[in-house]
């Protein structure tokens, strides 16, 4: 249960990051975020390792939904830290930010959080671990409540283009508008 913990932990952590980002800006917070993705990782990985004994080895199921994972990490992965145009997000941080809107950033507005249940919910299905279904319904609950915290406190604060983005791209779940934009706009 402590990796269950862990979990949450990390999405407390993301949370004082974000409210730091904004407010006081104080450097040794700018990596919770870094060390919350570590909770997260290690909460995850330990409860495998913890529930080893307990997998039923079917190597077709276990390698089917493992792969559909694997995807889903990539993109998450992917989504997070390289879907964004590196100049405008990591050397120009002087400017004013914008919001980047192509891409899987058109599709919602939230992409990683339909990244992150996907992962989480092929992984359980690929290994049957109880408490990964509880990691996996409880870790997505808790991002998708920092997703919200997000969406109404910290992106409104940070972009100055942010409410005519909220207007334009659903917030989680994608529409025709946007999957069509998001297809349109994918490099």
């Amino acid at each position: 249960m402590i990796y269950i913990f862990m979990g949450i932990l990390a999405f407390l952590l993301y949370l004082v990051y974000d409210i730091n980002s904004v407010t006081s800006k104080k450097n040794i917070i700018n990596g919770f975020f870094f060390l919350g993705s570590f909770l997260l990782i290690v909460a995850t990985v330990g409860i495998i390792i913890e529930s080893f004994a307990d997998i039923k080895w079917d190597w077709l199921w276990i390698s089917t939904f493992g792969i559909f994972s694997l995807v889903f990490l990539i993109l998450l992965i992917y989504t997070l830290f390289f879907a964004l145009p590196f100049n405008d997000t990591y050397v120009n941080t002087n400017a004013t930010p914008k919001v980047y809107q192509d891409g899987f950033y058109a599709l919602c507005r939230h992409p990683g959080v339909l990244w992150f249940m996907g992962f989480y919910f092929f992984l359980w299905l690929a290994l049957k671990i109880p408490l990964l279904l509880l990691a996996a319904i409880l870790f997505s609950c808790c991002n998708v409540i920092y997703v919200i915290f997000q969406d109404y406190w910290t992106f409104p604060r940070v972009f100055e283009d942010y409410d005519d983005y909220k207007k334009r791209t659903p917030f989680i779940i994608p529409n025709f508008k946007s999957i069509k934009h998001c297809l349109q706009t994918l490099q």
